[in-house]
């Protein structure tokens, strides 16, 4: 199952298209085979046309049939998995285990979002039965739920080649919500992401689906991209990245003639806040632990911590102390593309020349695409006076803030932006009295922990992975994990005096789906009498 190197149009593929390119070996500093071509306005046009085409049929599309095809894809990821994960090792450097519990994963999630839409009750149905002789005037009979918004795009994910990319979160909760997609691959990985869009396409003729039920386009530069976004018929868009690409394509979004939303997963500095307590209690431990969610994927999550609070004493001293040891003493790895890996240097680089920070430890880097360990200190003042300090290095570097007692560590609490995470470490005593600390941060942040660490996100139905700005595009009003990120793909839907069996079988007084339904405000799952 070798790719061919060509976008992948509903059943078709591309016969034209702009420049070519090819993936690269990043451990191995070399390209790799074979040539993939971009895709060209036409491409752009007949994919969405297909999307346009499938989207009456997918919105109508029972839950128990979208359930089929989400696990359709998952089974057909977990046979081909050794196959994905050698193309994958090769186009991104990440190591053999991590990408297989990646499609783990992701087989998953897929299966959990298929679940959700079979059961059906994340439509969140809502009736209110007719009061006719109501006074001085009668109440309508009218009922609403969500349905599926239309066409979406979805931009795949330079650091997780299966989770965040052409069969990742994005794509299965749109589909389980009732949406076709078409996915803008991204340069780092084609080998893998046509593979896995030929499995997804696969997937769609077993499942009998119509054409326009997926596509995959290529392109090395952003004019793809560009043209779906703006594409009149396309109707939301999921990007997970950087800031400048994210704010591009909300950008584009809003100026459009119909302005659409973007899902857009950004800068993440996922702070983490560290008790006396805590240190008192447990300093060895938490040196391992945070030294593990620092760097796992040479930094290269979204949810690495990137700011580490502290109370300045000699036991928090230590502390950092401990921790530099391990952070040196850490070999250099593999980046993802040598486009990342030369950001990195140039943002640690500059920062090490701001104001009030010093280095706290730095590893050794010497090869032509890899990363070590660079961490940073300053102090509460300098960081509360420099807003380049707030801001995410991609990468395996975090910067130390010192404080000098509980109150500047509210303060640095309150002038933190949007984060997608962060994380409170207190001692027993201590966990008690940090109410003040934890408001706020559940003001800055998506997900709040309580000794633990930030990385190792546990897809469920309580997950929530986003955040206000700047780590996120809709000021964290939506997830992209866990089963409410289907929501993001829908619209409301109110129906107004139907006679029932003109009304989606959602809310006809039977309940034929047996959902659980808010009823003249009391849920349940009865029929409407």
């Amino acid at each position: 199952m070798k790719p061919d190197g060509g976008s992948l149009i509903g059943f078709g593929s591309s016969g034209l298209g702009g420049a070519t390119f090819k993936a690269f070996d990043p451990a191995k500093n070399v390209q790799l085979e074979p040539t993939f071509l971009s895709a060209g306005a036409e491409d752009v046009a007949r994919a969405v046309q297909l999307a346009t085409a499938a989207a009456p049929v997918w919105a109508k599309l029972s839950g128990a049939a979208r359930n089929k095809f989400l696990n359709t894809i998952a089974e057909k990821l977990e046979i081909r998995s050794a196959e994905l994960v050698a193309r994958a090792m090769q186009e991104t450097g990440l190591p053999e285990a991590r990408l297989k519990g990646e499609v783990t994963r992701t087989a998953g999630q897929l299966r959990l979002y298929g679940e959700t839409a079979q059961r059906g009750d994340w439509v969140d149905a809502r009736i209110e039965t007719a009061l006719p002789d109501r006074k001085p005037l009668p109440k309508p009979d009218h009922r609403s739920m969500v349905r599926a918004i239309g066409p979406v795009v979805v931009f795949g994910s330079s650091n997780f080649p299966f989770a965040y990319s052409v069969a990742g979160g994005d794509v299965a909760s749109a589909f389980a919500a009732g949406c076709p997609v078409i996915v803008k691959a991204h340069p780092a990985h084609p080998g893998t992401s046509e593979m896995v869009g030929r499995l997804i396409l696969h997937a769609v003729r077993e499942c009998s689906l119509p054409e326009g039920t997926f596509s995959l386009l290529f392109d090395a530069g952003f004019e793809v991209g560009q043209a779906l976004v703006k594409h009149p018929a396309v109707k939301a868009v999921g990007f997970t990245g950087s800031v400048k690409g994210g704010r591009t394509l909300t950008d584009l979004a809003a100026a459009r003639p119909e302005p659409i939303p973007v899902y857009a997963e950004m800068g993440s500095v996922n702070p983490v806040f560290i008790l006396p307590g805590a240190i008192a209690e447990r300093a060895a431990g938490m040196v391992e632990g945070l030294y593990a969610s620092s760097t796992v994927g040479v930094g290269q999550f979204c949810t690495n911590p990137g700011l580490i609070v502290l109370q300045r004493s000699p036991a928090a001293e230590q502390f950092a102390k401990d921790m530099a040891a391990r952070l040196t003493a850490t070999l250099e790895g593999v980046m993802l593309t040598p486009g990342i890996r030369k950001n990195f240097v140039a943002n640690t680089t500059a920062r090490a020349h701001q104001p009030g920070v010093k280095v706290l430890a730095q590893g050794n880097a010497t090869s032509m695409c890899s990363a070590a360990p660079v961490w940073f200190e300053t102090g509460a003042k300098e960081f509360l006076g420099n807003h380049a300090l707030s801001e995410e290095i991609f990468g395996p570097s975090s910067l130390v803030i010192w404080c000098r007692d509980a109150a500047e560590m509210l303060t640095v609490a309150h002038e933190l932006e949007g984060t997608l995470t962060a994380t409170v470490h207190a001692g027993a005593a201590e966990a008690k009295d940090q109410g003040p600390l934890v408001e706020i941060l559940a003001e800055k942040a998506g997900r709040v922990i309580l000794n633990g660490y930030p990385t190792g996100l546990e897809v469920s139905h309580a997950q929530v992975h986003g955040g206000p700005y700047p780590s996120t595009s809709d000021g964290g009003r939506s997830t992209s994990v866990g089963t409410r990120a289907l929501n993001r793909w829908t619209r409301l839907i109110c129906y107004q005096g139907f006679a029932n069996e003109l009304l989606p079988a959602e809310l006809q007084n039977t309940n034929p789906l047996g959902l659980a339904r808010m009823v003249n405000g009391q849920v349940t799952r009865d029929p409407v009498a």
